[in-house]
């Protein structure tokens, strides 16, 4: 066996971590999460407000990170397509509105009671970056005179009365850089004291660790964060945690599970080989 493993070709190792992310991958595995106090708080927000609450959700990402922020995009829309919240969706980046597509899409296919304008409706994207957030903070019609589609605000319901975002209940953004994040909390939580959660990727998170909790209620950081975002919906929301398409995060932790066990075990095994050569005197 030591020889064998010693003179082990390295591409049986490649192999092997190959399998090891592809089962759980094609099998759909996942496993339960903990959840972390930043997460329970970013559950917690969202929960706490009452049926009908206006929420302004902000898809500041683009193609480039959805693998790891979209999860959590699509289980904000489904938490607060239970809560029936009145959904107003937008995006600072210019390749955002795709990302809007998806969420509005998973509304009219999970939650076809929900109508547009009604109950959710989309402002697309806007260019200025955090010029954006500076303006509709005080006068959103100066800025967004329409939806995405050219309608008028007057003429969709659920815009007729509003004149900022002042009056929204609830901010999140989902962020992978700049603009987002650090900028609604900069222009428009920190100063006009607005609830605010995120979600965001994982070389972003420790910028954002210092806003919380006051100018940040909590944090979804990268996919595990959105893993365990998801663990506390299925806790609460057993029609949800029967859906497979809504285990996307956990399904992809399952993978990194399996293939960082894969990982230790075959650090262990080197560890063990190279101890025995070396009393062999077959390596120093």
């Amino acid at each position: 066996m030591y020889e064998f493993l010693k003179n082990l070709d390295r591409r049986w190792i490649f192999l092997l971590m190959l399998l090891a992310v592809s089962f759980p991958i094609l099998g759909r595995w996942s496993f339960p999460e903990k959840i972390s106090p930043m997460v329970h708080d970013v559950f917690a927000a969202i929960e706490e407000l009452p049926e009908g609450s206006k929420v302004l959700i902000s898809f500041d990402y683009d193609p480039g990170s959805q693998g790891e922020l979209q999860p959590m995009a699509s289980a904000f829309t489904r938490h607060c397509a239970e809560k029936k919240f009145k959904m107003y969706f937008l995006c600072l980046w210019p390749l955002g509105e795709p990302m809007i597509e998806k969420s509005t899409n998973l509304l009219k296919k999970e939650y076809p009671d929900l109508k547009y304008g009604e109950d959710f409706m989309s402002f697309g994207f806007k260019a200025g970056g955090e010029g954006v957030i500076k303006v509709i903070v005080t006068n959103m019609r100066e800025l967004i005179p329409t939806d995405q589609f050219g309608t008028g605000l007057d003429n969709i319901p659920m815009t007729k009365g509003i004149q900022n975002i002042q009056q929204m209940d609830l901010i999140i953004n989902v962020s992978a850089g700049d603009p987002g994040t650090k900028q609604w909390v900069q222009f428009a939580s920190t100063p006009y004291d607005l609830l605010t959660v995120s979600g965001c990727t994982g070389v972003q998170a420790p910028l954002l660790y210092p806003y919380i909790p006051k100018q940040l209620r909590g944090l979804l950081g990268a996919i595990k964060g959105a893993a365990e975002y998801e663990q506390a919906i299925d806790e609460h929301y057993p029609k949800i945690a029967a859906m497979p398409e809504a285990q996307e995060a956990k399904q992809r932790m399952g993978a990194q599970l399996v293939a960082h066990i894969l990982m230790v075990i075959l650090i262990i095994v080197g560890n063990i080989v190279y101890f025995v050569g070396r009393k062999r005197g077959d390596a120093r």
